[in-house]
């Protein structure tokens, strides 16, 4: 079994967003928002008509006392992954990284959320969603167009190199109802929390986590072992009810 540990979700970077996801401390219930869109060269890749507004993320926010801003309502979402439909996509050398998936192999997702009234560097790192992936990874160029809708990487406009995972659904893939932490900052960085990395056995290239390659499980069974046993339902949802 292979395994990655995959950062998604907005954050405060210039091109996903440069804003946070609520989370509520007691409960764990989160708001998954995506990153924005990129554009190229100033003209919009999405194509007529999948285009995904931020309008279904405005009241997850809510619910955890967090406005989206109101500029977000001018942009395409890019709704990666898309925990309805079960599929990823990605390009360039971090697709490249899926390229090698096989039923059975897991993606675990995790995001950068906000905890109330939260100073700087007080957000928490937490596990958001899995897959247990279906079938061997299919470039976007390959997929049917009545299927476009199911992933950001097929509602634009692909580049060659695109490729998309599918989750099984079969229970075993999807959002999490509640999200898992797994890291925070400690030590002049954001890294794994210590009890994790002892959980999961490690992962390869340090316990520093951040936005960019796909981070492979030392130990992929052990994290998925560890991962059951929390015992937290996935559902093929973007957000609950």
């Amino acid at each position: 079994m292979k395994g990655y540990l995959v950062r998604v979700g907005i954050d405060l970077t210039q091109e996903s967003g440069k804003w946070i996801a609520p989370v509520d401390p007691q409960t764990h219930e989160f708001a998954y928002v995506p990153i924005i869109e990129n554009e190229t060269k100033g003209k919009k890749r999405i194509r007529s008509g999948y285009e995904i507004s931020y309008d279904q993320f405005v009241g997850p926010c809510q619910k955890l006392s967090k406005e989206l801003p109101p500029e977000f309502r001018n942009k395409c979402a890019h709704l990666d992954p898309d925990f309805q439909y079960l599929t990823y996509g990605d390009e360039g050398n971090k697709g490249a990284q899926l390229e090698n998936l096989v039923e059975g192999d897991i993606l675990a997702f995790w995001a950068g959320l906000s905890l109330p009234k939260a100073r700087p560097r007080e957000l928490i790192y937490a596990l958001i969603g899995l897959y247990v992936v279906a079938q061997k990874p299919v470039y976007a160029k390959d997929i049917d167009p009545k299927d476009w809708h199911r992933n950001a990487h097929t509602r634009r406009h692909f580049f060659e190199d695109d490729i998309v995972v599918f989750g099984k659904h079969d229970g075993t893939s999807g959002r999490l109802e509640r999200c898992i932490r797994i890291g925070g900052y400690r030590d002049n960085d954001y890294r794994l929390d210590r009890d994790i990395w002892d959980a999961w056995g490690g992962l390869q290239g340090g316990d520093r986590i951040r936005r960019g390659p796909h981070r492979s499980f030392c130990f992929s069974e052990r994290f998925y072992e560890w991962f059951r046993k929390q015992k937290i339902p996935l559902v093929e949802k973007n957000n609950l009810p």
